[in-house]
């Protein structure tokens, strides 16, 4: 190869690598500043255990009871919607499967009760009733800070006319089903 030839394939690869110089060089600044591809979408802050209202409540839930009463099963499905006449206030059903729980049957409570209630700073207060009239039951609650909302725990106590004087304080946990 002549010298006229080897300064010719020199000053390519020149002409070459600054090209490609200058092309990865843009392709940076493109990429920095490029649009996301997908746009974002904002996202929903959880709140706090104090920020939760009675409306973030509305829908189905399922409480677990420990060590419930005989006659009582462990679990149970809880609906909750704005209450009729009071807007900021709780109702509701609660369902059961008494055939699910060890023991005979509780003569103080039924497969369907009635709730109502409030939920004021945190702290959930409902009251039950098996046949619409006398109180068979109340819940306490808190919702767990962290939890969005999701999981209340508290203690359910029989009020019903069968229940013993000292009836003891059942724990709960209930958890929504909705999705956050």
């Amino acid at each position: 190869m002549t010298s006229f030839s080897k300064l010719q394939v020199r000053a390519g690869l020149r002409v070459l690598l600054f090209g490609l110089t200058v092309l990865l060089g843009l392709n940076n600044g493109i990429a920095q500043t490029k649009p996301p591809l997908v746009a974002s979408t904002p996202t929903k802050t959880c709140p706090t255990a104090q920020q939760v209202k009675a409306e973030d409540l509305h829908g189905q839930w399922t409480v677990t009871f420990t060590n419930p009463p005989r006659g009582l099963p462990a679990k149970a499905t809880l609906e909750l919607q704005r209450h009729a006449e009071y807007s900021e206030s709780l109702s509701g059903t609660l369902l059961r499967d008494l055939s699910a729980a060890a023991g005979s049957k509780v003569l103080g409570h039924s497969p369907r009760a009635q709730v109502a209630g409030d939920l004021e700073s945190g702290l959930l207060m409902l009251d039950e009733s098996s046949n619409g009239t006398n109180l068979t039951a109340s819940w306490d609650g808190k919702v767990v800070e962290g939890s969005c909302g999701e999981v209340i725990e508290g203690v359910w106590k029989d009020l019903s006319s069968d229940a013993a004087p000292d009836a003891t304080d059942v724990p709960f946990r209930m958890r929504s089903t909705n999705s956050w």
